[in-house]
C-alpha cells in the first residue's frame, strides 16, 4: 500500500507543474490589458501607465515572468491581486471556505441519494419505479445546472416566497451563534439543491449500471441459493462490488463541480470563489486567475488521489496488481 501511494504521488509533480505552466500561459496570452482594465475610461497619461505596468512586473518577458511567478510560489507567495490590493493567498483562502460550503453538501447528498436510488431501481429492472427514476436521472443530467438555478429562484423565491433568492447571509439583522448557521443553511438549500439535482442524476445512472451488473454474476446466485434477504445481498454482497464504477464518478463529479459551483454562485450571488472568478476576468486580474486555477487544480489531483486509494482499499486486487508488475 505504501509503495501504491508514493507511486501515486509521485505522478502528482509533474501533472501540476504542466498545469501551472499551461494556465499561466493561457492566462497571459488572452486578449486584454490588466492595466487598462484598472484605469478604464480615465485619461490617464502614458507615463502613469507605464509605471503601473512597471510596479506589477507586467513589462518583463513572459519568460522572466513565468520565473518571478514560479519562485513567488515556492515561497508560498501567490502574488498580489491588481484589483482587490491584497495578497492572492488570503483572498482565496476566504472565499474557498464559502465555496466548499456550497459544494461539499451538495455532493455528499448527490453521492448517498444517487446510490440509494441505484439500489432501489436496480433489482426491479424495467418496473414503473425503474422507469421513474430513470427518467429523474435523464432530465437531472440533461437540464443545464445555470437555467435550473434560475427556475427554482422563480419558483420558490419569486413566485412562492418561501426561500431567499441571493445571498449568503440576510441583509436585515446581524445574527450570531446558531442564528448565523441557521441562517446560512436557509440560504444554502437552493444552491446547494441546484448542485445536488444534476450529480445525484450522474451517480445513480452510474450506480444503477454497475449494480445491474453485478446482480448478474454468480455468487450472488449462490448468496439467493443459500436463502439470504434481497437487503443483505444488496448490501453486503452487490454494493461493495459495485462500487468501483460509483467511486470513479463520484471523485470526477468532485473536480467537476468546482465548474458547476461557478454557474450557481452567479445566479445566486453566492461570495464564494465562482463569483471571485468572473469577476476577475472581466478586471484581467492575472494573479487570482492563476491562483484560483491552481487551487482547482490541486483540488482535483487530490481526487483523483483519494480516488485510486480507495480503489486500493475497496478491491485487494488493484494492491497485488500494482505490486506484481512492479516486483
Amino acid at each position: 500500500m505504501g509503495r501504491f501511494l508514493l507511486a501515486r504521488l509521485a505522478w502528482t509533480v509533474p501533472v501540476l507543474l504542466i498545469i501551472l505552466v499551461v494556465n499561466f500561459l493561457v492566462i497571459h496570452l488572452a486578449p486584454g490589458d490588466p492595466v487598462q482594465a484598472l484605469v478604464g475610461d480615465f485619461p490617464a497619461p502614458p507615463g502613469y501607465l507605464e509605471q503601473i505596468r512597471h510596479d506589477f512586473g507586467l513589462d518583463e518577458p513572459l519568460w522572466m515572468q513565468l520565473f518571478r511567478y514560479g519562485e513567488n510560489l515556492a515561497r508560498g507567495n501567490l502574488g498580489y491581486s491588481f484589483a482587490n490590493r491584497q495578497p492572492v493567498l488570503g483572498l482565496i483562502l476566504a472565499r474557498a471556505g464559502t465555496t466548499l460550503i456550497l459544494m461539499i453538501p451538495g455532493l455528499v447528498a448527490a453521492s448517498v441519494l444517487g446510490v440509494v436510488l441505484a439500489l432501489a431501481a436496480a433489482p426491479r429492472a424495467g418496473s414503473a419505479l425503474d422507469s421513474g427514476i430513470t427518467a429523474l436521472s435523464l432530465f437531472g443530467y440533461s437540464v443545464p445546472i445555470f437555467w435550473l438555478g434560475q427556475l427554482l429562484v422563480i419558483l420558490f423565491a419569486v413566485r412562492l416566497g418561501w426561500l431567499p433568492a441571493q445571498g449568503m447571509t440576510s441583509l436585515r439583522g446581524s445574527a450570531t451563534g446558531w442564528g448565523h448557521v441557521r441562517d446560512v443553511a436557509w440560504h444554502l438549500v437552493l444552491p446547494a439543491f441546484s448542485i445536488t439535482i444534476f450529480f445525484v442524476a450522474v451517480v445513480a445512472r452510474v450506480a444503477r449500471a454497475s449494480v445491474v451488473g453485478v446482480l448478474s454474476e454468480d455468487f450472488i446466485t449462490t448468496a439467493m441459493a443459500k436463502g439470504l434477504s434481497q437487503r443483505a445481498i444488496l448490501w453486503r454482497h452487490v454494493l461493495p462490488n459495485a462500487m468501483i464504477p460509483v467511486v470513479t464518478v463520484i471523485g470526477y463529479s468532485f473536480g467537476y463541480s468546482l465548474t458547476g459551483a461557478i454557474l450557481v454562485e452567479t445566479v445566486f450571488a453566492w461570495p464564494g470563489l465562482g463569483s471571485l472568478f468572473v469577476a476577475s476576468i472581466g478586471n484581467r486580474d492575472y494573479p487570482v486567475l492563476q491562483g484560483i486555477l491552481l487551487l482547482s487544480a490541486v483540488m482535483v489531483v487530490a481526487a483523483n488521489l483519494a480516488t485510486d486509494l480507495a480503489y486500493a482499499l475497496l478491491d485487494p486486487r488493484v494492491r497485488r496488481g500494482y505490486g506484481a508488475a512492479h516486483a
